[in-house]
């Protein structure tokens, strides 16, 4: 037999995960069909396999692209000895040669200050639900997929109090982008179903966010649509953290942020944050979706009420952090321009304004901010977000002598050294908004139930929505597991 032939059998009969099935029937059809195709199966000998990957590897290919490749072919003859068409795989181990150990590459990450910088970027580029979709990345650390498949029932919000929560679903709660077609599946693996809990800036904001559609899903384009990852991070995240200043052609100029941060960066951000902050192992992993490593440490640890209480208080001191250094260093850019990018982001629904530099042409539409006698403020909108009346007016900001900022320290724009995670508790359990997770059970995940599917140029409704489920105004008594 073929290897092509058997290639068909092995595809049809596969039991992976979308994704992966796409990645092998891809791999197979670019690279192993083209060079083994009319080769019979007994042909094949591990000799010429390896020199084949090595050829692969002289003509440019990664060598995480020719380890792919090269465990499919593998996997093919392994399955192809077991039915019985030849004798044994070819594909042994090597033993000998060059250990390819290649030097792991560190992902960016970015300060509350930076990412905060990134989203209002975000704003003018793309719009302010481009610059939430940021800012809810790094404050809660969930993924991409995870993000644009959230659907309103699975978030439950109560801005009075200040408390809220975002439920990964286990059997449709991500996105999945494939082959040019969206459609709901399961998250990554079966620890990233969980509840996430929200720090009180983060529930205002993403409760104005809902108020501005009636989309079923929360992120979507002001056109109704679902942005393609690679256009997203084309057109809005990597403009925003690089810069648009060495683009001739960009429409606005917007000075570099924290240059090479990409949407997974943001969640490398936040796992960062936590472990900064002196956040238990156990929090950490149940609020990014992970296994502990220590099996019976998976099983028999739990985030108490308190914990949960402490890391929401350091997501919100973080956010009031960067708003208060936002405020004292506007980096060479106007305050009225400022103001109109946080109006954006508190109120996601509206196009992104602004400009990237004092004088420069921004988008012709712009949302209408708070004004008075002396102009916009910046303080409306960042009282609506922070609960403090963090950031000055734009009279105060524009009279300040303050003088342009290069790069943005770790420590922020103040120079000051965060206080010491020991201090945070202690804050939190005093502040009705964020202490008021200790009295609210959080709610269990779905554990049933389809989602829609849907294709095409990324265009926003599904085919058949599904009917949406009654919101509770209080959550059941019973925690989840």
């Amino acid at each position: 037999m073929l290897l092509e032939e058997w290639a068909r059998h092995w595809l049809a009969a596969a039991d992976v995960a979308p994704a992966t099935f796409a990645q092998y029937r891809s791999l197979t059809r670019a690279h192993l069909v083209p060079r083994w195709g009319t080769v019979a199966l007994g042909a094949i000998s591990g000799i010429a396999a390896r020199q084949w990957a090595v050829e692969l590897r002289g003509r440019g290919y990664a060598d995480s692209t020719v380890r792919v490749v090269m465990r499919v072919l593998s996997m093919m003859l392994a399955d192809a000895a077991r039915e019985g068409l030849i004798a044994a795989s070819p594909m042994w181990p090597p033993r000998r040669g060059r250990r390819r150990r290649p030097a792991r590459r560190e992902m960016v990450w970015a300060n509350p200050e930076q990412v905060l910088r990134t989203g209002l970027h975000a704003c003018a580029l793309a719009g302010g639900w481009a610059g939430l979709l940021v800012v809810s990345a790094a404050w809660t650390g969930a993924r991409w997929g995870e993000l644009l498949g959230l659907r309103r029932e699975n978030l439950h919000l109560d801005p009075a109090a200040g408390v809220g929560e975002l439920v990964i679903d286990p059997v449709d709660g991500a996105l999945h982008e494939i082959d040019g077609h969206f459609s709901l599946g399961p998250p990554k693996t079966a620890a990233s179903a969980r509840t996430v809990t929200l720090p009180p800036f983060l529930v205002a904001l993403l409760a104005r966010h809902l108020a501005t559609h009636d989309h079923p899903y929360v992120f979507a384009s002001r056109q109704g649509r679902f942005p393609r990852r690679s256009n997203f991070a084309r057109r809005a995240m990597r403009p925003a953290a690089d810069g648009t200043e060495q683009r001739a052609w960009a429409r606005i100029r917007l000075p570099a942020v924290v240059p090479g941060l990409t949407f997974q960066g943001l969640r490398h951000s936040h796992k960062t944050w936590l472990v900064t902050d002196g956040i238990a192992p156990v929090a950490q992993a149940r609020r990014l979706g992970h296994a502990l490593p220590d099996r019976i440490d998976d099983i028999y640890s739990h985030v108490a009420p308190e914990l949960e209480a402490r890391v929401l208080a350091c997501l919100q001191w973080r956010w009031e952090q960067a708003c208060q250094a936002l405020a004292r260093d506007p980096v060479r850019v106007d305050a009225p321009v400022w103001a109109r990018r946080l109006d954006a982001l508190a109120d996601p629904g509206t196009p992104g304004t602004g400009t990237g530099r004092a004088g420069a042409a921004g988008p012709r539409r712009a949302r209408p901010t708070a004004s008075t006698a002396s102009g916009p403020t910046l303080a409306a909108p960042a009282v609506l977000v922070s609960g403090v009346p963090a950031v000055p007016s734009a009279g105060a900001a524009a009279d300040a002598d303050v003088a342009p900022a290069g790069t943005v320290p770790d420590r922020g724009a103040s120079g000051t050294r965060p206080p010491r995670p020991a201090r945070l508790p202690a804050a939190a359990l005093a502040s009705p908004r964020v202490g008021a997770i200790r009295a609210g059970a959080r709610r269990r995940p779905r554990v049933a139930g389809g989602g829609p599917s849907w294709s095409g140029s990324g265009a926003g409704t599904p085919e058949q929505p599904r009917p949406t489920r009654p919101n509770p105004a209080q959550p059941p008594a019973t925690p989840s597991a």
